[in-house]
């Protein structure tokens, strides 16, 4: 990915949190030299010092088969974006988008193991749910329907062996230029722009 000195974030913490909070990805990988990709939730896990990206597509879905040939996948984690009109700087310039994304590489394996592929499914289920009713989990399904619903899915986990990190807002601009974009933005009430705006608020490099 291409991050130029000014937008490339290196803290492990915040490229993590990053994909725990725009975690509904993109997952790329080829096919005889084609790229094939599935838009798909995953979720961040790390056990001894080991960090994985896990989730599960459907079986049906081809894409499964090329995590078995030990090729290096990515995996892209979009947050919010917005247009910078470049009439917000007391100087002349372009106009540019502001955007925050990570990249993840690393080799895929399918979860053949059963319980380890229930555990996921389970925790899935448990964390988009909380914010529901909560009557609906795994554990009261019937027993046949879950059987078969579980042999409709292929589970994986990606060992991750690198993370790019680009977050492009604007810190390449001096503080009152900083400032205005972040108003600005705001004053559009779209919710990506007031997304955008709150994560140049977050990260700020004058607020030191």
């Amino acid at each position: 990915m291409y991050t130029p000195k000014y937008f490339k974030e290196t803290n492990p913490e915040i490229i993590r949190n990053f994909i725990k909070q725009n975690n509904f990805a993109t997952i790329v990988s080829q096919v005889n030299g084609e790229p094939i990709a599935s838009h798909l939730p995953l979720e961040y896990f790390c056990s001894e010092e080991k960090e994985y990206i896990k989730g599960h597509m459907a079986r049906g879905n081809k894409q499964w088969r090329t995590f078995q040939n030990n090729q290096t996948i990515l995996a892209m984690f979009l947050g919010p974006d917005a247009y910078i009109s470049p009439s917000w700087y007391d100087h002349v310039n372009v106009p540019t988008w502001n955007y925050a994304a990570v990249h993840v590489y690393g080799k895929p394996a399918i979860i053949e193991d059963r319980p380890e592929l229930l555990e996921l499914l389970k925790y899935q289920v448990d964390k988009y749910e909380k914010n529901e009713s909560g009557e609906y989990q795994l554990e009261t399904l019937p027993k046949s329907f879950l059987e078969t619903e579980i042999l409709g899915v292929v589970g994986f986990k990606i060992k991750v062996e690198r993370m790019e990190a680009n977050f492009k807002l604007s810190q390449n601009r001096n503080q009152k230029n900083y400032e205005k974009v972040i108003q600005k933005l705001i004053e559009r009430k779209e919710e990506k722009s007031v997304e955008v705006a709150k994560l140049m608020t977050e990260n700020n490099p004058h607020s030191n």
